[in-house]
């Protein structure tokens, strides 16, 4: 702690060129922030500063070591004001923005997380556009895909599958596909990104059958709700996450067909603004979305 102490002492008078005015800062003593200084140096074996009457600099090897100590003394200061942070209690406003099809991931864990932090206020945005995180002042996102924005922290919360699916009724009158290339005879009902208008491609193990076949813009939605939906009313075969459907499944609302012919992934992390301190309301939440958000393999 001594050492830590002249540290301290050392960057302190460096940056501020002068013994009283560190004093000030540290608010100790001039005589004391000297003797940190003194002793740093006998321990070194080396002078840090040129001293006169009326200039203080750094010596040569002075200059090398206030370098390295500047850094280091940032960063006990960076971990002391987030230990700080910490034994605050998370309080005050946070944005959140969720894909559309996010509510079903955050509200099974929602009153949790609210009985928990009763004086956290979220405020969600459920789209799937694309989202500005810094220049729209949000708190933090929770996006599928990768991201290459420096900007940003991520923790990754699991991944999903893509499935296929079809109503009972559906698939009563029309019958199962038996392969990718059997879906030329099928109704597939479309998703088109939002973000850029592109229709979403159907990953497949094999490079036959690439649907949608006959009717390639029969249904087009650019909504993953209305998506499963129209599947659930027997228009056709979707091309879904898995955890999107997962009631529908479980409620024989909907089946899978195909489901050893596709083997398309994703992952969902959250991502919030890379900012050197994370305030206590986003860093109980990230925490928070990490352990209870994590997806797995649907079990079919």
């Amino acid at each position: 702690m001594e050492s830590l102490s002249g540290l301290h002492a050392f960057v302190t008078v460096g940056k501020l060129g002068s013994y009283v005015a560190a004093a000030e800062r540290l608010a100790i003593s001039a005589s004391a922030v000297g003797k940190s200084v003194a002793r740093l140096e006998d321990g070194l074996g080396v002078r840090l500063f040129n001293r006169s009457t009326r200039r203080l600099s750094l010596t040569e090897e002075g200059a090398l070591f206030f370098e390295r100590c500047s850094r280091i003394v940032e960063q006990l200061e960076e971990a002391e004001a987030e230990l700080t942070l910490a034994r605050e209690e998370p309080r005050g406003r946070l944005r959140v923005s969720l894909p559309a099809i996010g509510y079903r991931m955050l509200l099974p864990v929602l009153p949790e997380f609210t009985r928990r932090y009763p004086h956290i206020e979220l405020d969600m945005d459920f789209s799937d556009r694309m989202v500005d995180v810094i220049g729209e002042g949000m708190d933090a996102v929770v996006r599928s895909g990768d991201f290459a924005d420096s900007r940003l922290k991520s923790k990754a919360l699991g991944t999903f599958r893509f499935v296929l699916v079809g109503s009972p009724g559906y698939f009563a009158s029309q019958g199962l596909p038996a392969a990718p290339q059997d879906l030329q005879q099928h109704v597939c009902l479309r998703y088109r990104f939002p973000s850029n208008g592109q229709l979403q491609e159907w990953a497949f193990t094999t490079a036959q059958g690439e649907p949608p076949g006959k009717r390639p813009d029969r249904l087009v939605f650019n909504n993953v709700e209305a998506l499963i939906g129209a599947a659930v009313e027997g228009l056709g075969i979707a091309y879904v996450p898995d955890f999107a459907v997962h009631q529908a499944l479980q409620a024989n609302q909907l089946v899978t067909v195909l489901h050893d012919h596709i083997s398309a992934q994703g992952r969902f992390s959250v991502l919030w603004p890379g900012s050197r301190h994370l305030l206590p309301k986003l860093r109980v939440f990230v925490d928070f979305v990490a352990q209870h958000m994590k997806l797995g393999p649907l079990p079919l």
